[in-house]
């Protein structure tokens, strides 16, 4: 089901389990919640008892938490990290959004709907690929 900034999730779901029995919730792309939302799967989870899991980043390309991610982290149960792998072999846990030319961007709108390229990292590339700290030798 697609929704937006605006749809209030718990009544969209228990709308959708009249009559119905559901056995989970998966959220996809979990980051474009808004803090509102997260709260309202957390009470799907809570007072309609069906689990609720939600996959998404927990930064943007600038390092910044998104809202739907940082509420996340703040209320749920439980966490399960998806490990990505950098090109270097360590544990990626940064992005990185690729201009036309394959150079890192440092500015822009958090959420672009622009074709775009994003690659993972482990932080130390990051830094060096937003030109935060100088490669190292």
């Amino acid at each position: 089901v697609l929704y937006t900034a605006d749809t209030d999730l718990y009544a969209l779901i228990g709308d959708a389990m009249a009559g119905h029995k559901m056995s989970a919730i998966f959220v996809d792309e979990a980051q474009f919640l808004t803090k509102t939302q997260a709260w309202q799967l957390a009470r799907v989870a809570d007072h309609l008892n069906v689990p609720v899991l939600a996959y998404g980043l927990r930064t943007d390309f600038q390092g910044e938490l998104f809202e739907g991610s940082a509420a996340l982290l703040a209320i749920a149960d439980s966490l399960r990290e998806i490990r990505t792998i950098c090109e270097c072999g360590r544990k990626a846990t940064m992005v990185v959004r690729l201009g036309p030319h394959g150079k890192a961007l440092t500015e822009g709108e958090q959420v672009s709907i622009a074709k775009a390229t994003y690659l993972s990292l482990c932080r130390r590339h990051w830094e060096q690929r937003m030109g935060r700290f100088p490669p190292a030798p």
